[in-house]
């Protein structure tokens, strides 16, 4: 009997030992009450309290994820839209999180929902569409703010989905597409207005190049035409010189002069012209060509004679 007495009191001492045995994980922290007075926190490790007197509180410090179920809200101009969002968290004061706060999660629930009225609220619904990240960091703000009171850190809220009425998604989607259409009919005619362009420019480029191509072969006849002339005149004058100096060197008489002076007056006058205008400087060269023709004459006149 005693054996049985001391095996149960044997027993009942390790189940008290075990009861005071805690063991606080490296992403918990612990807070110790003795008799419903708070008296320490427990950082991760094995802490002992004494059974029914002391008992310890775990809190997760680990980031956890709050779901805010789908509501709707009023944009600024009056669109009724569905908005869901995720609020991310972390406790960053054990002790303010047990003590300040009966239920952290449902009262950041009701504060995420009630912000997100107000922030939505100051849009319109196109800023709505477009602005989720300005709406994200304005409600993690507020949010933040709210629960520092409650030793938790808001580090991001997602909206998850905005969803609008059907007939403004309609309505939307007309929108969107008539805005298609016109910036392909823009895109369209701005391709037609730059074809012309480059057609009009490329005309503009080929009269160009054909003027500055006619002109350039039109100077280069010219330059041929003006060699030409230059040569002709330089052989011409050439040749001037050449007889000049020749008659110079062979010392001619005023009959010989005479003579060539006709000849040249029978290709000046070519059997066609009438009258035939000599200068003034011509009368010795006259009168040498009267004196050859009076030779001739007598000439004339004894052969007559004689026969």
């Amino acid at each position: 009997m005693i054996y049985v007495v001391l095996g149960v009191i044997l027993i009942l001492i390790i189940v008290v030992a075990a009861k005071g045995i805690r063991i606080i994980r490296p992403f918990e922290k612990g807070l110790v009450e003795r008799l419903g007075q708070f008296r320490r926190e427990a950082e991760p490790g094995i802490h002992f309290i004494i059974p029914f007197i002391e008992r310890i509180t775990k809190v997760d410090l680990r980031e956890r994820v709050i779901d805010v179920p789908p509501q709707e809200v009023i944009t600024k101009d009056n669109v009724v839209v569905t908005v869901d969002a995720v609020i991310y968290y972390e406790v960053s004061d054990a002790f303010k999180v047990v003590y300040n706060v009966r239920s952290f999660e449902l009262a950041a629930v009701k504060l995420a929902q009630t912000n997100l009225r107000n922030v939505i609220g100051e849009l319109e619904l196109d800023q709505t569409l477009t602005s989720r990240e300005r709406i994200n960091t304005k409600l993690r703000e507020v949010l933040d703010d709210a629960t520092d009171k409650w030793g938790v850190r808001v580090t991001r809220v997602e909206i998850k989905k905005i969803d609008p009425p059907s007939d403004i998604m309609e309505a939307m989607s007309k929108q969107m597409k008539a805005e298609r259409m016109k910036r392909a009919a823009i895109l369209e005619a701005e391709g037609y207005k730059q074809s012309q362009i480059l057609k009009a420019e490329g005309d503009r480029n080929a009269t160009i190049l054909k003027a500055e191509g006619e002109a350039e072969a039109v100077r280069k006849v010219a330059e041929a035409q003006k060699y030409k002339l230059i040569a002709e005149a330089e052989g011409e004058a050439q040749a001037i010189m050449n007889v000049f100096s020749a008659i110079h060197k062979g010392n001619p008489t005023s009959d010989l002069i005479a003579i060539k002076y006709l000849e040249a007056l029978r290709e000046i006058a070519d059997g066609k012209a009438t009258k035939i205008f000599l200068p003034f400087e011509a009368s010795s060269i006259l009168s040498s060509i009267g004196a050859i023709a009076e030779v001739l004459k007598t000439q004339d006149t004894d052969q007559e004679l004689e026969e």
